[in-house]
Parts: structure tokens; sequence; C-alpha cells
């Protein structure tokens, strides 16, 4: 049973090949190979959904922006690969839900810093728990942590 998501890749690989757009072409046989290491880990038992495939691109996504920071702190060196990394990080946003926006997500730590029953600059897991568990993965924790930690310093 194939899901809509991975007719949806399968389109897009026949396209960018068609195109002869190697770029995305090689993107997406990457996200594949990671949809099958996920379908064949030992011990998975469930089914490849919608929801796997999506777990699968954001995971891919988060790493591809953790090595967009250690190749811009490689300087020029790192330039051609940061070029290649967003590209492959705005193909993967296509794709996830949109993140909170920095004011939204202020807002709602400023939101859940106001309800708590003091501002002990201690609580800030307390409030990154809360943004988590209303935002999922929409919400940045490195994000929440430091807007946390700003209201929080206010008292």
């Amino acid at each position: 049973m194939s899901t809509n998501l991975e007719a949806q890749l399968r389109e897009q690989l026949t396209a960018a090949i068609k195109a002869k757009d190697l770029r995305t072409a090689n993107l997406i046989r990457m996200i594949n190979t990671k949809i099958m290491e996920r379908r064949t880990a030992k011990g998975f038992t469930g089914t490849v959904d919608d929801a796997l495939i999506l777990d699968v691109i954001a995971t891919y996504k988060k790493s591809m922006e953790k090595a967009r920071a250690e190749y811009a702190s490689a300087g020029e060196r790192g330039k051609e690969q940061i070029a290649e990394i967003e590209f492959e990080v705005a193909w993967c946003s296509k794709f996830l839900p949109q993140g909170l926006s920095e004011a939204e997500l202020r807002e709602a730590v400023v939101k859940v810093v106001a309800e708590l029953p003091s501002k002990d600059p201690k609580m800030a897991g307390r409030v990154i728990g809360a943004i988590k568990k209303q935002f999922g993965d929409r919400a940045d924790a490195q994000l929440a942590k430091k807007f946390a930690e700003e209201e929080l310093a206010k008292g």
C-alpha cells in the first residue's frame, strides 16, 4: 500500500529525472533511502505512512540545519555546501507543517510564563515542556528556551 506522500515523492523523482534536475533527484533518493532504512530497521513493525515519511523528512531537515551551522563556521570553505544545504532545507520545508514564527513563539512563551505560580529562572524547563506539548515539533525548543529565560529573568 503506498501512501499519498510516497506517491508524491515518486512523481517528483520522475519529474526531476526527466528535467535532468539531479539536485532534486538525488535529494529525493536520499529521503527514500532513509525511509527504507526505517522500514527495514530491526524491530520495526509499524507501517510506512505519511506520518513516518514526514518524520523522516523532518529528521533529515534537522540534520541539514545542524550541518549548515558547521559549514558556516568553516567560513569560505563551507560556502558551496551551505548553498546545497539551504536548497535541501527549503525542499524539505515544503512537506512539513510550518513552524511557529519567532513572534508567535515569543507570544506563547509569554503566555505560559504568565500562568506560572512563580517567575523562577529554574522554571524554563517547565515552560519549554508546555510549549512542546502545545505545539509539538512546530516549536523550536532552543528558541523557546531562550525566550523563556528572557521572560523569567524579568521576574
